[in-house]
């Protein structure tokens, strides 16, 4: 597994918002997270926004759990954490309004963020709070199609050390058959190992 960042510290309430497009497995992603979330004892819900979930069209999902009962049943408006499956999507909606000021970001991507144009979230997320990863070459090696969810929150439980790794893995195998969980859990955690020297190259960029 990899390490948690030092700095990291389990908030009583998260909230993140998963933003893909359809058929990236941004809803799955969410349940995903909810069901981590509720193996270490927290309350957890996931829930997409409505609209347009056609191949290829940007959809959106949300995470959040807390310590105690959730009555909040609103979308996610100021995340602790965004998801990006796809950064195509960086310059075409507002994936970032709302961010938290000590917030995290992950990205699916092999470029460095400044390159997409991101200079600036760079700057403001100094100190180990975003991190871009592969995620679709991830899924591609290990599940065999270019699906990124599994991989994005192996890299999640990496960089914000708000749910463990094993929790993720876990709530794959518990969603998926096991061939297919084999395949997302190993590029999970893949991606989770992934999180240290990605962060440490962007220290040094």
């Amino acid at each position: 597994m990899a390490p948690r960042p030092p700095a990291a510290k389990v908030r009583e309430v998260f909230q993140t918002r998963i933003h893909g497009r359809g058929g990236q497995g941004v809803v799955t992603a969410a349940e995903l997270l909810s069901l981590a979330a509720f193996r270490e004892g927290r309350h957890a819900q996931a829930f997409p926004s409505f609209g347009s979930e056609r191949m290829g069209a940007p959809v959106v999902a949300f995470c959040r759990f807390d310590r105690r009962p959730i009555r909040n049943r609103e979308p996610v408006a100021a995340p602790d954490a965004l998801i990006v499956g796809d950064p195509t999507l960086i310059h075409q909606v507002a994936l970032f309004e709302g961010l938290q000021a000590d917030g995290y970001v992950v990205l699916n991507t092999s470029k460095d963020p400044a390159e997409l144009g991101l200079g600036d979230l760079v700057d403001r997320l100094a100190g180990g709070r975003l991190v871009a990863v592969a995620a679709s070459e991830l899924a591609r090696e290990h599940v065999g199609r270019p699906l990124p969810n599994a991989a994005l929150l192996g890299a999640f439980a990496a960089l914000t050390g708000q749910v463990s790794l094993e929790s993720v893995v876990a709530a794959i195998e518990e969603k998926f058959p096991a061939r297919v969980a084999a395949g997302n859990a190993a590029a999970a955690r893949a991606a989770a190992a992934a999180v240290p020297g990605r962060l440490a190259e962007a220290a040094h960029a």
